[in-house]
């Protein structure tokens, strides 16, 4: 994998703050619309608003942006608060899989979703809290 040589912060090379809103809302069109991801889809809501907005608000700071989940709900903590659903290397890859098809639709630059895709994977593998 190539890593840009660019500076400028994760927001900025993406395009800030409706490059994210759009990445996550083809996320959990994906989770919605996937078949292999109806287990972590179960995991959430009917309505996936609120997931929508938590996630977009933790990566628009995770990223380099303002910090808007930090600044509402405090220290993601993504763990511990992520620790009553059952999380195994299965749900971490359905997660993944939703995440691999929105980078692939909303991020032109190759070595960006690269990028992206390293960082989330690791961020994923840190959630996994059951035995695979």
């Amino acid at each position: 994998m190539q890593i840009s040589n660019d500076t400028s912060t994760l927001y900025e090379r993406i395009g800030g703050e409706k490059a994210i809103q759009n990445l996550v809302k083809t996320f959990y069109r994906h989770m919605d619309e996937l078949a292999e991801a109806r287990p972590i889809r179960q995991m959430h809501a009917r309505s996936l608003k609120l997931s929508e907005d938590k996630l977009f608000m933790f990566l628009s700071g995770w990223m380099g942006g303002p910090s808007l989940y930090i600044k509402k709900y405090g220290h993601p903590r993504l763990r511990k608060r992520h620790m009553p659903f059952a999380i195994d290397e299965s749900a971490r890859d359905q997660w993944m899989l939703c995440m691999k098809h929105a980078l692939d639709e909303t991020v032109e630059d190759q070595t960006l979703r690269d990028e992206l895709m390293e960082a989330f994977y690791g961020v994923a593998d840190f959630m996994r809290n059951r035995p695979d």
